[in-house]
């Protein structure tokens, strides 16, 4: 088992994201409503 999870672990790496785009996700989640109303979802962006 051990031997199968660190030849994965290698396979693997991580993204780098800038911080403008970091900011502008944590922006556009704060601004994300979302609405269910007769079971139907709606999405609205505030701005």
């Amino acid at each position: 088992m051990e031997k199968i999870y660190s030849d994965n672990q290698n396979a693997c790496k991580l993204a780098k994201a800038c911080p403008e785009t970091v900011q502008f996700l944590m922006n556009y989640s704060k601004s994300l409503n979302i609405v269910t109303y007769n079971n139907i979802q709606f999405e609205n962006n505030l701005n």
